[in-house]
């Protein structure tokens, strides 16, 4: 006969007056942590006490009960309730529900106080989320939400923003599928096919962190930080019903704006009505773009303005300025540091000169009506004015100073797109074609390596006119070779350098790092050069010998040549062969290295312009033989897109752009980084 299960009995619960409870020091909490007292008290008052006190009846010393009772379990509570009856907020006498453990009892004070802390089971961020949406759905806002449980609004809308994850990725959370941090990450979109598709492709490889979740949900938008962005401003952009992705959890810097046709659109609007204002000057023309090619104003003739002269007040102004400059300079002249005050008054005093001294340009107006103006968006979001060029066909025929030399301020180039890589009628290499593809890797077609070793010659004048040694070495090279194996010319000095247009370049290089340092070393040059011959020669021989370098090594810069070109016949392509290796020479002199330029792999400068096997041999060489297998199985489109990804950061260069010489880290001997630690790539 089976023996009956003994039934336990529960505690008896009844209300105490509260000042009949003292805190039992068997109460093993002694690091304050969590909630204060006084946000705990604050909630009681508001919703009242939702958990018993559990007490012990308190003995003297022969045994018998005092009438009051210890608490070892629920000291918090106690002393919340404690602070409600010093604030006159609760009586003294107020009962309190208590669960009342019998006296002499075999489990001790400890075990109970222990018990209470260590099996809570804290509440699954889900299920906050889902409670706060419940509350949110049944009237109370994000603030009352966050006052009610002592938290800042940005927390509750933290969880609630866990409302755009697709249910089945919060069901795969729930499951411990994924971590916090990566349904954070997911939470920046509301696409919830597109989160699912996210997850389906990290969930097969090794990197399944947050920045890439982030990354891929990202990968059409445009950052808020984006020129074209802080050109138009983002409550324009909002204005016009665009909308913005928010990261609540992480810094996004303004979020990622979603939809980059509307974006474009307003800041060509906003250039047009520029242009407008441009127009009214006077000028004949005026051309729009977002940004020009490298070289635009090649061709053109350019009008001279003249500085428009300070006005008396401006002048009084200025001298005010300086005056205060040097007293202030003066005054600290001993000192390590300016105080914070002081510095910043210097740094309005440098700002307000720097506006003075920069003055418009006036022209005359005879010549405005023939000549006209670019507008483009300049790399500091601010609205870039080239004003003053002419036209071929608007030059006077017989001008009274001689013949008219059109004027560029940067080398000439035809812009060309993405799909007119290969000369003559073929297609192969254009972005939107899927080619034949061949076993082994064939030869990069010969526009992509002239764009390319275009590239490389813009970085390599950059670096040749910033190092006036080599600079001069170079020309002394070239005199003397010319001077002692092969004279020409009868001039008192035969050495030029000629100019080399840069006609062929792909749409990145205008807006590369290279291109920036030449034309603000070109305009500054300019700006200093006396305006007819002799006080040109008077100024050049008054020049510093460090001022006389630094301008001879950028007049040689604009002559360095470093271009591939298409040979037909031996005599041109020894002759090419013979000026790239010089090139080379030259490049591992100065340690060229492009990708420190700027330059780096995208599907418009490279991949979409070669075959798979060239692209995943760029893989292979910077991200290793597991990540160009990942990609090995897509189309030709979606491995040049994904491989853009992966060797982004990676220092990766084709071999037209390498130096030989440069050490690990850089160009072909990357180091290979472990697929862990690199971009994943979606599966097809």
């Amino acid at each position: 006969m089976a023996s009956a299960i003994q039934k336990i009995a529960l505690n008896a619960s009844r209300d105490i007056p509260f000042n009949k409870l003292v805190l039992s020091q068997s109460n093993v909490r002694r690091v304050k942590a969590g909630l204060s007292i006084e946000e705990l008290a604050r909630d009681i008052e508001r919703r009242g006490l939702l958990q018993s006190l559990n007490v012990r009846p308190v003995l003297n010393d022969d045994g018998t009960e005092t009438g009051s009772y210890e608490v070892p379990a629920g000291g918090r509570r106690f002393r919340a309730l404690e602070l409600l009856v010093k604030q006159k907020k609760l009586a003294k006498t107020a009962p309190v529900p208590c669960v009342v453990r019998e006296a002499g009892s075999a489990i001790l004070a400890e075990d109970d106080s222990l018990a209470e802390n260590v099996q809570r089971v804290a509440l699954h961020p889900l299920d906050q989320f889902r409670a706060f949406r419940d509350m949110l759905e049944k009237g109370m806002s994000e603030d009352e939400i966050a006052a009610a449980f002592f938290v800042v609004p940005t927390v509750v809308k933290q969880r609630l923003r866990l409302m755009t994850v697709s249910d089945k990725l919060l069901e795969i959370y729930e499951q411990d599928g994924m971590k916090l941090d990566q349904l954070m990450a997911f939470s920046i979109s509301d696409d919830h096919a597109r989160q699912e598709q996210v997850w389906e492709i990290i969930a097969q490889s090794h990197n399944r962190e947050p920045y890439l979740i982030r990354r891929m949900l990202t990968e059409k938008t445009v950052r808020a930080s984006d020129r074209r962005v802080r050109f138009v401003g983002l409550d324009a952009y909002l204005a016009a019903g665009g909308h913005v992705m928010r990261d609540l959890f992480e810094a996004d810097d303004g979020g990622w704006l979603q939809d980059p046709t509307l974006l474009d659109r307003l800041v060509m609007d906003k250039l047009a009505g520029a242009a407008d204002d441009i127009r009214a000057e006077g000028w004949k023309w005026v051309e729009t773009a977002l940004s020009f090619p490298w070289g635009h104003t090649r061709g053109f003739a350019r009008i001279e303005g003249s500085p428009v002269v300070l006005s008396e007040e401006e002048a009084a102004r200025l001298t005010a300025l300086h005056s205060e400059q040097e007293a202030i300079e003066a005054e600290y002249a001993q000192a390590d540091e300016f105080p914070d005050d002081v510095d910043t008054r210097l740094g309005e005093i440098e700002q307000a000169i720097e506006a003075l001294e920069e003055r418009p340009v006036s022209f005359d107006p005879a010549e405005v009506v023939r000549a006209g103006a670019f507008i483009s968006l300049d790399t500091d979001a601010t609205l870039l004015v080239e004003r003053g060029f002419v036209r071929p066909e608007d030059v006077p025929a017989e001008p009274e100073d001689g013949p008219d030399t059109p004027e560029g301020d940067d080398d000439a180039v035809v812009h060309h797109g993405a799909g007119d890589d290969v000369e003559g009628t073929g297609t192969e290499g254009a972005p939107g074609t899927e080619p034949e593809e061949e076993d082994g890797l064939k030869p990069l077609p010969d526009r992509l390596l002239t764009e390319l070793t275009a590239w490389r010659t813009l970085a390599l004048r950059d670096a040749f006119a910033g190092n006036p040694h080599i600079a001069l070495t170079e020309l002394l090279h070239t005199l003397v070779r010319d001077l002692y194996w092969q004279v020409s010319g009868a001039d008192c000095l035969e050495a030029y350098v000629r100019e080399i247009p840069l006609r062929v370049h792909s749409p990145d290089m205008p807006g590369s790092v290279p291109a920036h340092e030449l034309r603000q070393r070109n305009e500054g040059w300019k700006h200093d050069l006396p305006d007819d011959e002799d006080a040109l020669w008077q100024w050049l021989d008054g020049l510093d010998d460090t001022s006389r370098l630094a301008l001879l090594a950028h007049c040689l810069s604009f002559g360095v040549n470093a271009l591939h070109e298409s040979s037909h016949g031996p005599s041109l392509a020894r002759s090419v062969r013979e000026r790239l290796a010089r090139a080379g020479r030259l490049a591992t002199v100065l340690q060229l290295n492009p990708a420190e330029a700027g330059w780096q792999p995208t599907v418009e400068n490279y991949l979409g312009r070669v075959t798979k096997a060239r692209i995943l041999e760029a893989v292979r060489e910077a991200r290793g033989d597991e990540a160009a297998a990942r990609i090995a199985h897509l189309k030709k489109m979606d491995m040049a897109s994904e491989a853009e990804q992966l060797l982004d950061g990676s220092g990766w260069l084709p071999e037209a752009l390498r130096t030989a010489g440069l050490t690990d880290g850089h160009q072909k001997q990357v180091a290979v980084i472990p697929i862990e630690t690199a971009t994943n790539i979606a599966a097809e």
